[in-house]
């Protein structure tokens, strides 16, 4: 069982006994509770610092956890209609839209219900995160000198330099910001590249993410299709010269969500195209530590060979790592440099200190390469274990590519696009969750697809089972069709 699940449970069940308690009353000790319900001693602290969360019980330490005393009935609630009037402003035309549509981040940022299998998961399975080793460094980190101060505005000197040794080329440390993980860093970009209101090509399909953050600057997604082997430069060069757009975001390597990889003779391509066009090239480089065990050679960044600073490039250590080591960065060459700092330190001043004394302590241990092996030999199989179960129970879904690294597949659905959003209903009604694809599109989708995520799950044998249950769910919607009248 999930710890997560685990931990639910245990909370449901701890809520239903407490009236047994008078306030003040102490609860069983965290050992009696981990043999009566045969759960770890992480599950039964989770859950006590639930309950104290909700008001339910205190914590003393040393001495246990105790039913909390009657709290005080709530207020009655306000009225907030006035804001409707307040946020709708002047009705005037927005030139940065103030309402944004994060719904296609959250499907992957939101955990499904407790039984649900996380097929939707933007992350590594908590059995892939390097918790131990994650522990260890941030204790390491809290223990440095000035650790607790405050950081340059770059960055630490350090990590700035890791990072840049990391894209290659003649990055030097001086090129490099540190941002709060990537979608902060793609934020940034976006802001500083085009003005609101303008147009920025993506490859099409594409990260939500982006998309989201594209739009909350005020900027127009203008899509370029793909094919095997990545974004078509013809169709790229065309864009820059029919939307006059100076900003191209792309994911060059196991691209989000189809997990191509550019083809080496596009590469050049695409940044001449950007380069003719006086327009830079955002590289979100998000899924390079994402390899599989089998692939082969990496191409390098972009970033690697660009003297002329057309590419701006993100990295971040979030996905091969864990959700809260939000440790990113930004690297550029030339004037484009300084409007990146500039708004990085309007928006956020910096990246907390002990989180980037933690990660350099992480990147600078024995664990590091050794969490990369291990997270390289199971994306492998798990990829090999999904993509079998689907091409053997679900063959009426199409897998176009079969990815060398990153943490899902891409499947084409049959029939009209419009399909798409009932399988993924259906498939939630049989208990696995996945991600749609419509909002991996910045227009019309040209077929309905879904996301499977094979990182997000704890092994093959919930995989069999995902399978399996979306199995269920694709029968259920063709008993429907099967019913219809005529």
């Amino acid at each position: 069982m999930h710890e997560r699940s685990s931990v639910f449970e245990l909370v449901a069940s701890l809520r239903a006994e407490l009236d047994r308690y008078s306030p003040g009353g102490k609860l069983p000790s965290s050992r009696a509770l981990v043999e009566r319900f045969k759960v770890s001693p992480v599950t039964v602290s989770r859950a006590v610092a639930q309950l104290a969360a909700e008001g339910l019980v205190v914590t003393r330490p040393g001495s246990g956890a105790f039913r909390a005393g009657a709290r005080a009935a709530a207020p009655a609630p306000g009225d907030t209609s006035w804001q409707e009037v307040s946020l709708s402003g002047d009705a005037g035309p927005e030139v940065v839209p103030r309402t944004v549509d994060a719904s296609g981040v959250l499907v992957t940022l939101a955990a499904p219900p407790p039984g649900v299998i996380e097929f939707n998961g933007g992350y590594l399975h908590p059995g892939l995160q390097p918790e131990r080793a994650l522990a260890a460094a941030l204790a390491r980190a809290g223990r440095r000198p000035g650790a607790w101060g405050r950081p340059p505005t770059d960055g630490l000197a350090e990590l700035r330099a890791w990072f840049a040794r990391e894209i290659g080329g003649t990055l030097a440390e001086s090129d490099v910001l540190i941002t709060a993980g990537g979608q902060s860093a793609l934020a940034t970009a976006l802001r500083a590249l085009a003005p609101p209101g303008a147009p920025v090509l993506v490859e099409s399909p594409t990260y939500p993410g982006m998309l989201a953050a594209a739009r909350a600057t005020g900027l127009r997604p203008v899509p370029v299709p793909m094919d095997a082997d990545g974004v078509r430069p013809d169709l790229l060069e065309a864009a820059f010269r029919t939307t006059g757009a100076k900003v191209f975001v792309c994911q060059p390597l196991f691209q989000n969500p189809t997990g191509v990889i550019l083809a080496p003779e596009r590469r050049e391509r695409i940044v001449r195209a950007a380069r003719q066009a006086g327009a830079f090239v955002v590289e979100d480089d998000f899924a390079r530590r994402l390899v599989h065990a089998d692939t082969g050679p990496l191409p390098e960044p972009l970033a690697a060979h660009d003297p002329d600073g057309v590419v701006v490039h993100v990295r971040s250590l979030t996905k091969i790592t864990s959700p809260s080591l939000r440790v990113g960065a930004l690297a550029a060459r030339g004037p484009v440099l300084e409007r990146l700092r500039a708004i990085q330190v309007v928006d956020s001043f910096f990246v907390p200190r002990p989180v980037q004394e933690a990660a350099l302590e992480l990147v600078g241990s024995p664990a590091w390469e050794r969490h990369l092996r291990t997270v390289a030999t199971e994306l492998g199989s798990r990829r090999t274990e999904m993509t079998g179960a689907v091409r053997a129970r679900l063959p009426e879904l199409a897998l176009p590519h079969v990815p060398s690294g990153g943490g899902s597949i891409w499947l084409r659905l049959p029939g009209p696009a419009a399909g798409e959003s009932s399988l993924v209903s259906a498939a939630l009604r049989a208990g696995v969750a996945v991600a749609p694809g419509r909002p991996y599109h910045c227009a019309e989708p040209p077929a309905g697809h879904v996301r499977l995520s094979f990182a997000a799950v704890s092994g093959p044998a919930e995989i069999a089972e995902g399978v399996r249950r979306l199995r269920i769910a694709v029968d259920e919607l063709r008993t429907q069709r099967d019913s219809l009248p005529g």
